[in-house]
């Protein structure tokens, strides 16, 4: 039997997960999504449009399961620096590109990018590419875990 997810809760720290649900950085941005839980039950994500799901979120069937999400493991970029304004900088450049990006006071995350992987070590940076959890920001422009789609901001990328 599959169970088909149709609800995010609000988060339910007090509750213990029949099933967990672990999903890359682009499984948890998509609505509908065949699946299988960790412990290996089918699982069909039928979620409304827009919702980006993060470590941590519940998901509710109709029938009453709870599955929690967690972030898989899948390969990443992982960038350091010796300096906090070369890691800043980093980010910005990264931004400007609208790259899908983890941002913590130490480090910052992005999917592995030939490109990308040359432009920072140009700038000096440390590198190291490996295997963990990515959990890219959500945006200005989500609320809630909901996205809003396409934004405009007032400038120009030229693309």
């Amino acid at each position: 039997m599959t169970i088909i997810l149709t609800d995010r809760l609000s988060p339910q720290s007090h509750l213990e997960p029949i099933h967990t649900l672990s999903l890359t950085a682009e499984e948890r941005t998509r609505s509908r999504l065949h699946s299988q839980s960790d412990q290996g039950a089918a699982i069909y994500l039928q979620l409304s449009r827009g919702i980006t799901l993060q470590e941590g979120d519940w998901l509710r069937a109709a029938t009453g399961e709870l599955v929690q999400v967690r972030a898989k493991e899948e390969p990443v970029l992982t960038v350091t620096a010796v300096f906090p304004l070369a890691l800043l900088q980093a980010a910005y450049h990264l931004g400007n590109r609208h790259v899908p990006m983890e941002i913590t006071a130490s480090y910052l995350r992005i999917a592995p990018d030939p490109v990308l992987h040359h432009l920072l070590a140009h700038r000096g940076l440390n590198i190291q590419a490996e295997v963990a959890p990515f959990k890219p920001e959500t945006g200005a422009y989500t609320t809630s875990g909901h996205s809003h789609g396409s934004h405009d901001h007032g400038h120009d990328h030229g693309h």
